[in-house]
């Protein structure tokens, strides 16, 4: 789709769509001089610089300071694409560094509203050595706890979508922009021009959301509301409260194994959806695993409750969970736990999708991936599982000593009929194999499995 006008708004211009009113107070690194032709001495860079500065009212292609957006103090960053196409030079380097330092040393989040062509080549290496001051800059950003939200506008292409892009822990994008490492005239001639946008990014993962730019500073908002950052001096944030069980017909527990995986399975169960929306008053998806894949049959993002308390969630939605799932979930995770965020698991999955195409996606190692990060986590994770609890699957999400139940699920180690055609045993039998499991909401509480039964 074609670009939205307001994605080739201008440095300023998309600063003052973030902040409105609240204002916008701008910083500059100390001044540096360039040679007139700049560090390679390329005839005639002097005077382009010149001409850009005249054209776009910018001494660079970046500004940079603080403000509020939303109601939220943070640091933006904000790319001046008529600055010779926001390219980064070794002067924007020390802008860029400068900024991330900025949100560092007063512990701000960090907004970056993207528009840049790539690298300048006015300046050759020298300007290329700059992404890797952006990278140590947003890794520093990263070790202190504090968020980072990238907004791409169009066209966001090169390093900078390499870097202060797609390096950010939230990627929101504007309808229609470019966005890729390959700038439009160094793509394949027969290259898709829709895996180039902002929506070809989401369909593949790369991007959280596309949003409109009347929308777009409620969005920002709320974000920087659920992900903090926690001051250094408050106390961590307690675990996540355990949702309330959704309506189910059935009433009381299970009898049988058979009947737990059968209210498992009833398609009037309530889903993630439901328990999501209840527990939610605000939701905030995160979407796919920045490796090009997504599952709709996973959903993770960070959640504001009623009395504002930020949670990240990560919810099964009672399909076989895909490689690209677990990966999302790790993302999720891990994000969570730098920031100091509670994390919601909810468990609903028959088991880890067993295709071909799962295991050509390193099914084994996403689950794997995803057990470490919930053994790395250092803020609380609370589980409960509200259907089929399949296996490693499911146990991946589970948290060790914090895991509910609902009355209409189950947990396994296998589902009862795998379970009985692996002992070569009749059909007939799995109904007394699934009670030899012991996978009952009650039989888990009472093997220690389970804390309790939310019902």
């Amino acid at each position: 789709m074609p670009a939205d006008p307001s994605s080739r708004m201008t440095a300023r211009e998309a600063i003052a769509l973030l902040t409105g009113g609240a204002g916008f107070t701008e910083h500059r690194p100390p001044p540096r001089t360039l040679p007139p032709d700049g560090p390679l001495g390329w005839a005639g860079y002097g005077a382009a610089r010149e001409r850009a500065s005249a054209r776009s009212g910018e001494e660079e292609s970046v500004v940079y300071g603080t403000g509020v957006a939303g109601d939220r103090a943070c640091v933006l960053l904000s790319f001046e694409f008529g600055f010779l196409g926001g390219s980064l030079g070794q002067l924007t380097g020390d802008r860029l560094e400068a900024a991330y330092e900025l949100a560092l040393s007063r512990r701000l989040p960090l907004l970056a509203l993207v528009a840049t062509g790539g690298s300048r080549m006015q300046e050759g290496m020298v300007a290329l050595t700059q992404l890797q001051r952006v990278a140590a800059a947003s890794t520093r950003l990263r070790a202190a706890g504090l968020p980072q939200i990238a907004v791409v506008r169009d066209p966001t292409t090169g390093g900078g979508w390499a870097t202060v892009g797609a390096g950010a822990d939230v990627v929101l994008a504007l309808p229609g922009a470019q966005v890729g490492f390959a700038g439009s005239r160094v793509r394949p001639p027969d290259a898709d021009p829709y895996a180039y946008g902002a929506e070809g990014q989401f369909a593949a993962g790369q991007v959280d959301a596309v949003v409109p730019a009347g929308e777009l500073r409620g969005t920002v908002g709320r974000w920087l509301r659920a992900l903090g950052p926690r001051e250094a001096h408050e106390a961590p944030r307690p675990a996540a409260p355990l949702p309330r069980a959704q309506p189910s017909s059935p009433s009381g527990l299970p009898a049988s194994g058979r009947e737990a995986v059968e209210r498992a399975r009833a398609a009037q169960r309530p889903r993630a959806e439901a328990y999501l929306a209840d527990y939610f008053t605000v939701r905030l998806p995160l979407h796919g695993d920045r490796c090009g894949g997504t599952d709709p049959g996973l959903l993770t993002g960070f959640g504001l409750r009623a009395d504002g308390q930020p949670v990240a969630y990560v919810a099964q939605c009672g399909t076989p969970t895909r490689p690209a799932g677990y990966r999302a979930a790790a993302r999720a995770i891990r994000l969570a736990d730098r920031l100091g965020v509670p994390v919601l698991t909810l468990v609903d999955t028959p088991g880890a999708a067993n295709d071909a195409e799962a295991e050509r996606a390193g099914a084994g190692a996403a689950i794997a991936d995803t057990f470490a990060a919930i053994a790395a986590a250092r803020v609380p994770v609370t589980t409960l599982v509200i259907g089929e609890g399949g296996s490693g699957g499911a146990l991946a999400l589970a948290a060790p000593g914090n895991t509910h139940v609902t009355a209409d699920s189950y947990f396994s180690v296998i589902a009862p009929e795998p379970a009985a055609a692996i002992l070569k045993r009749a059909p007939s039998e799995t109904g007394a194999t699934a009670d030899q499991l012991r996978l009952r909401p009650q039989d888990l509480v009472e093997l220690g499995i389970a804390r309790s039964i939310v019902t």
